[in-house]
């Protein structure tokens, strides 16, 4: 399956954004669905997962009540809508597909497919 992530750009703090990751060559029905994000010179970084039927969502601590992921299998799109952002949201957001028999996706070694990512600069 291929991901194509969309919806970066350069934001004010506080202000929001909404990610889309859209599937094809498969559908995203057959997977837990994650976003990951790497800032420069930092490791590449869990931000959030759902699980393959939306019953199941973990955020990392940093996102949490700021973040919301959601997944629309019928339309093959994981959206990740970012609210609050700060400076230090700034990096770049990689949608990332796993099995479905691990209901979070938190770790990058897990991943089966990656995104080719999208920037979100946060500005002070």
């Amino acid at each position: 399956v291929q991901l194509q992530a969309s919806g970066g750009g350069s934001v004010q703090t506080g202000d929001s954004l909404r990610l889309s990751c859209t599937a094809s060559g498969g559908t995203i029905s057959r997977y837990t669905m994650a976003w990951f994000r790497q800032a420069p010179g930092k490791e590449r970084e869990f931000v959030a997962t759902i699980a393959w039927n939306g019953g199941s969502k973990r955020y990392a601590d940093s996102v949490k009540a700021r973040f919301t992921i959601s997944r629309d299998n019928d339309k093959n799109t994981v959206d990740l809508q970012m609210y609050s952002l700060k400076p230090e949201d700034t990096a770049v957001y990689y949608c990332a597909a796993g099995p479905l028999t691990r209901v979070q996706l938190t770790a990058g070694t897990l991943v089966d497919y990656w995104g080719q990512g999208t920037q979100v600069t946060v500005s002070s």
